[in-house]
């Protein structure tokens, strides 16, 4: 019998096309660190038509069908991106950070600058890797 890699694959009930509670929750962090965190969403969003969301430990969290692949956060002093499979992307603008079996994360402060394109292309491969994945 074939192993199919969805099975090992971490799934979120729940995700939709438009989550009220991601509105909720960007209205509750209008700050700087918000701010960013919103904007980075939207980009995460634009992947494709089929990324879906939901509120996820808090924190708004983009999928495609079940299947997750990055989310947003706001703190007091920065924003984090986040990869569910961060640990497995090429990285070569090292802004991964973390030490966990799977997931990564980028920290933005409102009053530094970052590698804009570097954050891009990772948010892509995200996208892409978690599509060949859902492939087997």
């Amino acid at each position: 019998m074939a192993h199919n890699p969805r099975e090992s694959m971490l799934t979120f009930d729940g995700a939709q096309a438009d989550d009220p509670r991601i509105r909720e929750w960007f209205a509750e962090h209008l700050d700087g660190p918000g701010q960013l965190a919103e904007s980075w969403y939207r980009e995460i969003r634009g992947c494709g038509r089929d990324v879906v969301e939901l509120l996820h430990d808090g924190y708004p969290t983009l999928c495609v069908d079940a299947y997750p692949f990055a989310y947003v956060g706001a703190f007091s002093k920065h924003a984090n991106v986040g990869f569910f499979y961060g640990a497995e992307l090429p990285d070569p603008q090292r802004l991964l950070q973390g030490q966990g079996r799977r997931m990564r994360h980028v920290k933005l402060f409102p009053t530094q600058s970052m590698d804009e394109p570097a954050l891009r292309a990772l948010i892509a491969c995200a996208y892409t890797d978690l599509k060949v994945r859902l492939r087997g």
